[in-house]
């Protein structure tokens, strides 16, 4: 597999991700992904896309909860 932006090559990866959202910062350690050996672009599979969006609207579902009480 090779970087949509400067064509190095990917390699099988975990990366850290934060997100900041609504007032509040995510931060997630170790998630895997593709990660370019020449530029460090990284790209996650679509099961890794699915459970971060997921997680997300779980999270801000709790917090809509919270911030209603």
């Amino acid at each position: 597999m090779n970087c949509l932006s400067c064509n190095g090559k990917m390699k099988k990866s975990t990366v850290p991700y934060s997100i900041n959202r609504r007032g509040y910062h995510l931060f997630l350690e170790k998630i895997p992904a593709y990660v370019c050996s020449r530029c460090g672009q990284k790209y996650f599979d679509e099961n890794e896309s699915k459970a971060i969006q997921n997680l997300l609207k779980s999270f801000e579902k709790k917090l809509d909860l919270v911030i209603a009480a």
